[in-house]
């Protein structure tokens, strides 16, 4: 039931391969997530093809947000403003969802505001776990984005480590490439991981030695492709479970290590997860096992959630909203936009 003083978002996203629309109600209760994913279309190609995402984000884009509205059973009339990502992303997609957003505020007289899509990946607790408050330490892993973020408020935000190379889940399509199982590398490495011994192989793990709680993958995966060569130079069969299973336990270890110590850093006993990373089974069940017997909790959205979604950029829109955030019709795509600016 919606009430008269209830506070209705409608979500865009659109900052990459996901064409999506929600209506988020008082920033807790989803009435509507429609993602039409571009998954398949990729496929072929071992990875996103900016273009080719684009032009499917200009087919689709109307018609998720028609759908959206309608799954919600509410019309634009009821809706109080428009959350959209415009940054960080592939410009030409940010600009199709944006463009949208726009169109339909202006059209009817709505608030328009702009949303990061890390800020989105960290609201995204806020749907799971209704009851969540800040402050909490989030560890945002994506195919482009690895921070461990401190979230003080609802609209503030401290980076304490990030990638200084590749993201995560960049390292896990490209290992998967490598090995033979293709796009999109996180859930078949995960699935073929389970399979394999993680102790076969002993890839490296990096810790900076000035206490930085910063990620490095780019050392991992050399590491990985410097092994198969091997293997291939003398013939070896190459083992695709252990090689899986190793790669991703190096990375869940440091992912891991690190999250928990800016956790003990800023004295705080809630970690969450976020970004298609939080998705991977071992960094879920070893985060939760070292966490807990630290006496920190850990949370982390459904599966739906933890990729590109428009209801987590509505309920990021929600707080902006209620803390007076407005954006104007000259609000632009900002591919490279860093959190906190």
């Amino acid at each position: 039931m919606i009430l008269q003083m209830d506070t209705l978002i409608l979500g865009i996203e659109s900052s990459c391969d996901e064409t999506s629309a929600s209506v988020i109600k008082n920033g807790r209760c989803i009435l509507s997530n429609v993602i039409s994913s571009q998954v398949d279309l990729h496929k072929k190609y071992g990875g996103v093809v900016p273009e080719i995402a684009s032009r499917k984000h200009v087919e689709l884009i109307i018609p998720v947000i028609n759908q959206a509205l309608e799954e919600a059973g509410v019309t634009l009339e009821d809706i109080n403003a428009i959350g959209v990502t415009y940054g960080p992303g592939l410009v030409g997609a940010l600009l199709v969802g944006l463009t949208a957003a726009k169109s339909i505020a202006f059209a009817a007289d709505k608030p328009l505001i702009g949303v990061h899509h890390i800020e989105g990946h960290i609201a995204a607790n806020y749907l799971q776990y209704p009851e969540l408050e800040p402050p909490f330490i989030c560890l945002v892993a994506s195919g482009g984005h690895s921070h461990i973020v401190h979230v003080a408020d609802y609209n503030k935000f401290e980076i304490l480590g990030q990638t200084r190379d590749d993201a995560a889940g960049e390292a896990f399509d490209k290992i998967s490439r490598a090995i033979g199982l293709g796009y999109p590398g996180g859930p078949l490495i995960d699935k073929y991981a389970a399979q394999g011994d993680s102790n076969a192989v002993k890839f490296p793990r990096v810790h900076f030695e000035d206490g930085s709680l910063d990620f490095s993958f780019s050392g991992l995966k050399t590491a990985v492709l410097n092994y198969l060569n091997r293997l291939e130079q003398t013939g070896e069969k190459v083992n695709i479970p252990d090689i899986a299973a190793s790669f991703q336990q190096a990375v869940v270890d440091v992912l891991v290590k690190n999250t928990i110590s800016a956790a003990r850093m800023k004295n705080i006993n809630k970690i969450a997860l976020a970004g298609g990373v939080a998705a991977n089974s071992q960094l879920r069940r070893d985060m939760k096992n070292m966490a807990e017997k630290q006496g920190i909790t850990v949370m982390y959205p459904g599966l739906v959630l933890c990729t590109d979604n428009a209801a987590m950029i509505g309920c990021a829109a929600y707080f902006e909203y209620k803390n007076g955030k407005r954006s104007g019709m000259d609000l632009n795509a900002v591919p490279g936009l860093r959190l906190g600016y």
